[in-house]
């Protein structure tokens, strides 16, 4: 039987039902060459040991396993992390939360103090180490397996960032951040999209009944914790813009903001 080419083997995954670009990305790796490679080698036959790992992550993908599960990394506003089932897989939609961070971070104190709450992979904390090198930085995550991951990524991207193990707030009593980042759970229980999701962790994932419940601890605590004129950014979904607004009017904030996602969805 003949080899598949390039551009065979694409086409395959294709029939599978896999995003042209994922079945790129997924190729490549299995071939051990850039994406861009693919592009002016589409006749280049297959190995039989190329032709079973490629084969082996279509039908992973296929099953809903995310690519970057499958591939190990993924990129994250300029950074490469190492990901895998311990942590989300950090969304583009996030780095517009790193970027209103950085844009806040630019008009305030010289050495600011930033905290990222539910860090996960890390991603945030270490776009913002990276991206504004003046930061004193601190991330916290309940899960030590979750935190491990990140501070690996810290240690190969080499950038300074005080891990810690915690529950939210409970490790910052009389402490005091000028800003506090959080991507935390904010998906329903029995949300009918986490049937898309059963890769990742659910933990990370969901928050409750309405899906408030971590919203809820961390803004809650979170005036104790912040300097004055400090600033508190949140992750939420697309259909609770109201209800946090509320959630931090009653905790006492002012200057209350909702920004869109790339999708425009508050």
């Amino acid at each position: 039987m003949t080899a598949p080419t390039v551009v065979q083997a694409l086409r395959e995954a294709r029939a599978q039902g896999i995003d042209r670009l994922d079945a790129q990305l997924l190729l490549a790796a299995a071939l051990g060459q850039p994406r861009s490679w693919l592009l002016a080698h589409d006749d280049v036959a297959l190995t039989p040991p190329q032709q079973r790992r490629f084969a082996a992550h279509c039908e992973r993908r296929a099953g809903g396993e995310p690519v970057a599960y499958l591939l190990g990394e993924k990129e994250f506003h300029g950074l490469t992390l190492q990901v895998g089932p311990d942590v989300l897989v950090p969304r583009p939609d996030t780095e517009t939360l790193v970027d209103w961070a950085l844009e806040l971070l630019r008009q305030g104190p010289a050495r600011p103090a930033v905290l990222d709450l539910g860090t996960g992979s890390g991603a945030i904390a270490l776009a913002i180490a990276h991206g504004h090198p003046a930061a004193s930085v601190c991330a916290t995550d309940l899960s030590a397996a979750a935190l491990a991951v990140a501070r690996a990524n810290g240690e190969r991207l080499g950038l300074a960032v005080e891990w810690l193990q915690a529950d939210w707030w409970a490790p910052f009593a009389g402490r005091r951040f000028d800003l506090v980042l959080a991507n935390p759970p904010y998906v329903a229980d029995g949300d009918p999209h986490l049937a898309a999701l059963v890769h990742e962790p659910p933990a990370a994932l969901t928050a409750g009944a309405d899906g408030l419940a971590a919203l809820r601890a961390i803004s809650a605590q979170a005036g104790a914790h912040l300097r004055r004129g400090g600033w508190l950014l949140l992750e939420h979904g697309h259909d609770q813009a109201a209800a946090v607004q509320a959630m931090l009017g009653n905790a006492g904030f002012g200057a209350i903001e909702t920004r869109t996602d790339l999708g425009g969805r508050p």
